[in-house]
């Protein structure tokens, strides 16, 4: 299986498997570090035992895997047919998409505030030769949104360390490198960073601090901040980040994110990775700049 993550700001669709150190796109410039802890090994195999989307079966006691098509589903692409079912796990609904019935599988992973839906372009492409699932992770898109507290952290890379067997590599594009966190305030700085963090959480200021965030007027502007090639941010795309989150729990979910301060950094869990790892990063990335991931 390679997993391939993602943060909402990546500026552009890029093919996973690149092999090139630097690729050039219509609206940046993407630089691909390879990380191999290992002896190299073949970036793709396919998902072998876990793959529920195929299998139907259960990975365990905990994990009933059930398959089911929603209507309407079908998107007849003029490359490939993309479509869009649910899987229940351990008593929740998660939609995801997939496309291509032969070659390895790929898990095709969102960021912060995106869905499945933010892969609309590559799936196609990508499933001419693979097998492709793109999931609504739970707590965004049109996945169940639980208490976000108990669902938290890196998903590709805490996969690939907590089940290093079913991972054979990892791409990484524009991964978040948890700014907010309260280790990468300054120290004298922390203490009032935890207190707004508190506020958010535990006091309606929170919810008025999503009401005016979730607006199409909002959301646009604060796309047009992270995305360099700003013709990329059309009303499509406007709406598939702010419908889902005006969806029952995704406030929850907003507040949670900013606020989390718990659990490993990205620096942390991939010394930890046995896989090989594929790093994109876009050189015009306005949040996090490259040289941060490079430090």
């Amino acid at each position: 299986m390679v997993t391939t993550t993602s943060s909402c700001r990546s500026p552009t669709a890029f093919h996973p498997l690149l092999s090139a150190r630097r690729i050039r796109t219509p609206t940046t410039q993407l630089e691909l570090v390879k990380i191999s802890p290992l002896k190299p090994t073949p970036l793709v195999s396919s998902l072998s035992r876990l793959d529920p989307f195929r299998a139907r079966s259960s990975i365990n006691n905990d994990h009933y895997v059930e398959e089911r098509t929603s209507p309407a589903s079908v998107i007849d692409n003029a490359d490939r047919k993309v479509e869009t079912r649910v899987w229940s796990w351990r008593g929740y609904s998660i939609r995801y998409q997939c496309g291509g019935d032969d070659g390895p599988a790929l898990v095709l992973i969102h960021g912060f505030g995106a869905s499945s839906d933010h892969w609309r372009k590559n799936i196609p492409a990508l499933a001419k030769s693979h097998r492709v699932y793109s999931i609504d992770l739970i707590g965004y898109g049109y996945s169940d949104k639980p208490n976000p507290r108990d669902f938290r952290g890196f998903v590709g890379l805490q996969a690939a360390v907590m089940e290093p067997k079913f991972c054979k590599g990892i791409v990484l594009l524009n991964i978040s490198l948890r700014m907010l966190h309260i280790k990468k305030q300054p120290l004298l700085g922390r203490p009032l960073v935890k207190a707004f963090q508190i506020l958010l959480r535990n006091t309606p200021l929170g919810k008025l601090f999503f009401q005016s965030v979730a607006t199409p007027h909002t959301v646009r502007d604060i796309l047009c901040l992270c995305y360099h090639d700003m013709s990329q941010v059309t009303d499509e795309l406007v709406q598939i980040i702010l419908l889902p989150g005006l969806q029952p729990g995704a406030d929850d979910v907003f507040l949670e994110f900013i606020c989390y301060s718990d659990g490993p950094l990205p620096e942390e869990l991939l010394p930890q990775v046995k896989c090989p790892v594929l790093i994109g990063w876009g050189n015009k990335d306005p949040w996090e700049p490259i040289e941060l991931g490079r430090v």
